[in-house]
């Protein structure tokens, strides 16, 4: 996951957490890793990074079936809190020597953690998989807009519009509005994820950081989770499947991002990352029979083709930029 100044902070929460908290290579997901998941960078750094998209919306997808077990406030806290037993185990993160700015920054991340998630799960518990992660894109992509300033990223701006009018028949009369809300919630929450992100990464060394916000989005959503669920959580079947989103969702991503970022450059994993809801509409087809119409692909095309627009415009201008120190003898 890489710091706002990069395009792929502007794309993704996943990338914008990787990058900001490299690991190393004897670390958790490096070769040296627990459960040899080093292996995994056999892969190639394309490959795993489209596999990572692939475990987030197929884990998208089976939380939406369980949702029916567990309510969609239960299915987020099962996720948090299994993802944030796991990563403490593997990071086993040091709780001494960090500020009260530190702590505050690790906190408000774990806030926004816990908040993308749960709007999130509330948009696909009411909309398809796949519109409800286009109108969540919305949020990275306009904060990769606001970033570049530039007269270009209008064009981009228009097409994501469009994309939106399209996935809302023009009007969002085919999506349930509370839904469609909830979904651009989640964007907006999203945004504010690439930002803390990156300074968590910036405050706690490895993966430290998002392993302490994973804890304290686990804390503040286990009482929702309960409050709706009840003893529905402690149902065996349901653990096993929550223990399995989060996985796919949050502790198997995590790991191939953190192995690709180490031989892929932040813009080519941005613009892959720009995929995903086109991956989340075709795990909402083979996994919960949530077929597209002609319109809605078409809206989902719009809305990849801008992101992937924003964060060629914002790489180029960043070249341009390095071009230019080169020439005056101010790099480095």
């Amino acid at each position: 996951m890489t710091t706002p100044a990069t395009p792929a902070s502007a794309t993704t929460p996943q990338s914008a957490a990787t990058a900001a908290t490299p690991s190393p290579a004897g670390g958790p997901g490096g070769p040296g890793g627990p459960g040899g998941l080093g292996r995994l960078g056999s892969l190639g750094p394309v490959g795993l990074v489209l596999a990572g998209g692939i475990s987030v919306q197929f884990g998208g997808a089976l939380a939406v079936t369980l949702m029916p077990r567990a309510g969609a406030l239960g299915v987020v806290a099962l996720r948090l809190l299994v993802a944030a037993v796991v990563l403490l185990l593997v990071c086993r993160p040091r709780l001494r020597g960090h500020s009260r700015t530190d702590w505050g920054t690790v906190v408000v991340f774990g806030i926004t953690m816990a908040a993308m998630n749960g709007l999130f799960y509330q948009a696909v518990a009411r909309i398809p998989l796949g519109p409800a992660v286009t109108l969540e894109v919305l949020g990275p992509l306009a904060l990769s807009v606001l970033a570049s300033r530039r007269a270009i990223n209008l064009v981009w701006a228009a097409l994501a519009l469009a994309g939106v009018f399209l996935l809302g028949g023009g009007g969002f009369s085919g999506l349930d509005p509370t839904g469609a809300a909830f979904a651009l919630g989640a964007g907006a929450m999203w945004a504010a994820y690439i930002v803390f992100s990156a300074r968590t990464g910036r405050r706690f060394p490895q993966a430290d950081g998002l392993a302490l916000a994973m804890a304290v989005g686990a804390v503040l959503f286990l009482p929702l989770g309960i409050a709706e669920s009840g003893t529905k959580l402690l149902d065996p079947v349901t653990l096993g499947l929550g223990a399995a989103v989060a996985l796919l969702s949050s502790v198997l991503p995590y790991t191939l991002e953190l192995l690709a970022l180490r031989r892929l450059p932040a813009s080519t994993f941005a613009i892959l990352m720009s995929l995903e809801p086109a991956i989340a509409a075709t795990a909402g087809f083979l996994i919960l029979n949530q077929a597209l119409t002609a319109m809605e692909a078409a809206a989902i095309a719009l809305v990849v083709a801008a992101s992937m627009g924003a964060v060629r415009t914002q790489v180029g201008r960043g070249r341009k930029r390095t071009a230019a120190l080169e020439s005056t003898g101010l790099e480095g």
